[in-house]
């Protein structure tokens, strides 16, 4: 699968991105969110940063699936999910079947 990059600039809060592409003259609609996730959100401070980032993730939005995780910074770390159903059809794309 091809890819393209599109900056998005780190804002506080989420950011709700949606993305329509046209492949082959086909229209598909990709829905996106961008997180960031602080560090002192951490339940436990104290405990390393990938345990961190398990317990915020485990709580989060079902509808969503976890797609990339960003170069942390001292303060937070970018996290990008994909709307679940967009998974699916990433997956349907990528293997040709959808023409």
């Amino acid at each position: 699968m091809a890819y393209i990059a599109v900056p998005i600039p780190n804002l506080p809060g989420k950011q709700d991105i949606e993305i329509e592409v046209t492949i082959n003259g086909l229209k598909q609609q990709l829905h996106y969110r961008v997180e960031l996730f602080y560090w002192e959100d951490c339940a436990i401070p104290q405990i390393d940063r990938a345990e961190c980032i398990r317990q915020m993730l485990s709580r989060y939005d079902d509808d969503w699936s976890l797609y990339y995780i960003g170069a942390p910074t001292d303060e937070f770390v970018p996290i990008t999910f994909v709307k679940k159903g967009d998974i699916a059809l990433q997956r349907k794309l990528m293997l040709g079947e959808i023409a």
